[in-house]
């Protein structure tokens, strides 16, 4: 099984923020991350899933 865990955030609404997404299968750990200067929450949370889902 894949365990997959993602969060995002920004501070201020739009302002900076990013993501982070975490991978567990079989041992292996990925980790993966991404920031941006202007975004929105809901847009570093939908990335976050999105990018761990295409990983």
């Amino acid at each position: 099984m894949i365990r997959i865990y993602t969060d995002g955030a920004a501070q201020g609404n739009p302002g900076p923020g990013g993501y982070g997404i975490v991978l567990k299968f079989n041992g292996h750990v990925k980790e993966l991350n991404q920031g941006y200067r202007l975004t929105t929450n809901n847009r570093m949370e939908l990335h976050g899933v999105i990018d761990a889902l295409e990983a």
